[in-house]
């Protein structure tokens, strides 16, 4: 469906009196130099994208693209127009889970239309910005190709640093002197990391061209504001990198941790066994019926054998313990 679509003229929206589906009409009063249409849709049907792309002379294989989704982060020229695919992110915390959307950006001369896939890649605190700051909104469709971008950076941003709390949680579990299992959250929080850097790597080549003025169609004056961008995402891309690394040397320390444990569980279980192991040693010596046995036939050879049990059982117990084997 299309959620907004306006004219623009010298960094204002203008009113038309037309419908937000009449696009050939809508297109047709982009008169001005500089006048350019913003189409939003969201999750439109194939049948929706054919009247854009009709309007608009989109090309179909970027059509096609924005219709089925579950595209990869790029950008390509078809023709006089560019397309840009996004992925958006955000994080539910309750889950340790990345969720993920897409965006997909149709820009030419005088037209920007933006594809929505997704409920959390929401575009209209972008376009409520680009209308408070005329300044920027005269640069064109660049702007808003920019204000999008300015926001999914900024959404990646967020999840990263939702996600660097949750791994100070799993480092501080695993030093912590209780048992704990954090294996399980661990690879939930890498697989999470693996999300985040499928949406961030892809992109990191097209902002640097749209930092560099490499790509035409993006005005030249709104390339300081791609650098911002730009410098955002590489800073993302650093974080996701200490993380894993993080979450790495922290699955190698709960490893290290279960096996020094079970060692020290061994360690008990055979000072255990030695304790056990004497008082059955005496008893079965002194249950073997022979008839010729020392202290057999001794009056005090019962007390004799208990006490001889408890002796060596108590020096055992505090060779043990000195040794930390208890």
């Amino acid at each position: 469906m299309i959620v907004d679509s306006a004219l623009y003229r010298k960094g204002v929206r203008v009113p038309v009196d037309c419908a937000p589906n009449e696009l050939h009409d809508l297109r047709s009063r982009a008169t001005d130099p500089g006048d350019f249409v913003w189409v939003g849709l969201h999750e439109p049907s194939e049948h929706e994208l054919e009247d854009v792309a009709v309007a608009f002379g989109l090309h179909p294989l970027a059509v096609e693209d924005a219709v089925h989704a579950h595209q990869r982060p790029k950008l390509e020229r078809y023709d006089d127009s560019l397309f840009l695919i996004l992925k958006s992110l955000w994080y539910v915390d309750e889950q340790d889970a990345v969720e993920t959307g897409e965006i997909h950006i149709f820009v030419g001369e005088d037209f920007i239309v933006t594809v929505r896939h997704g409920k959390g890649s929401e575009l209209h605190s972008a376009r409520e910005f680009l209308e408070s700051k005329e300044s920027v909104l005269t640069h064109g469709p660049s702007a808003v190709v920019y204000a999008v971008c300015d926001r999914v950076v900024d959404g990646y941003l967020d999840v990263v640093l939702a996600l660097e709390e949750d791994v100070d949680e799993v480092e501080a579990s695993v030093f912590s002197p209780e048992r704990t299992n954090d294996s399980e959250r661990i690879y939930t929080l890498k697989r999470e990391l693996a999300e985040v850097r499928r949406a961030v790597l892809p992109l990191r080549e097209p902002m640097r061209r749209f930092a560099t003025a490499q790509v035409d169609g993006i005005h030249v004056d709104a390339v300081p504001f791609f650098r911002d961008v730009s410098d955002h995402l590489d800073r993302v891309a650093e974080i996701v990198d200490n993380l894993d690394q993080l979450l790495s040397t922290a699955f190698e320390a709960h490893i290290a941790g279960i096996q020094i444990r079970q060692n020290e569980d061994m360690r008990k279980i055979s000072a255990g066994v030695g304790l056990v192991a004497v008082p059955t040693l005496v008893a079965g010596v002194y249950g073997m019926n022979f008839d010729h046995m020392p202290e057999l036939a001794w009056q005090y050879g019962y007390a004799y054998s208990l006490a001889l049990m408890v002796l060596i059982s108590g020096a055992l117990w505090v060779f043990f313990k000195k040794s930390g084997w208890l």
